[in-house]
Order: C-alpha cells, then structure tokens, then sequence
C-alpha cells in the first residue's frame, strides 16, 4: 500500500497508475487524512460486482453449504428428536 498526497499525486500520476496496474492500491490524502483510493481496473470490477449485486440471505446459505462438505451428516428422525426439549411447555392462558 503507499501514500501520497493529492500534490504528490498530480506530479507523479503515471507512476501511481503504474503501481494500481500491478495491483498495489494507492491511498490519496489532503493535509494528511485519506480522501481516495487509486486501484487497477480488475480491482475496482471485482469491487463493483460483488457490492452491486446483494444476495439473499437464501442464497448465502446455500454458498455457506456448498462451501462446507455435510455428506457425512446423515442424521435419522430418532437423532433429530432426541435433541428436542422433551420439558413440559410453559402455561399460557388467552387474556381477554
């Protein structure tokens, strides 16, 4: 990552260009606290298409499985029911 300040920025613009093409991001300043960030084209595309493009929260989990191998997760109804709460449920009365 370098710095520069938006002086140094206009006097020395193909170099910076150059460094953002090799994929080093380049981080612009005014009077010392950052204003902008010069990177390469593919940077900014990669940028712009996974924030454009929101998933649903459905699809994010469907990533998150495909992602984590559960083959081995083969459970039966009798596993699945023997981690259910088997306690009496609480009273609850209609108030009119």
């Amino acid at each position: 990552m370098t710095t520069v300040s938006i002086a140094e920025a206009k006097n020395q613009l193909t170099r910076i260009v150059q460094e953002a093409e090799t994929g080093e991001s380049v981080h612009i300043t005014r009077h010392g606290k950052p204003v902008a960030v010069l990177v390469s084209e593919s940077e900014y595309e990669r940028l712009r298409t996974t924030q454009s493009e929101p998933k649903s929260l459905w699809d994010t989990v469907l990533d998150w499985r495909n992602a984590n191998n559960f083959d081995w997760l083969e459970l039966t109804d009798e596993e699945i029911d023997c981690w259910r709460d088997k306690s009496l449920p609480r009273e609850f009365a209609w108030d009119d």
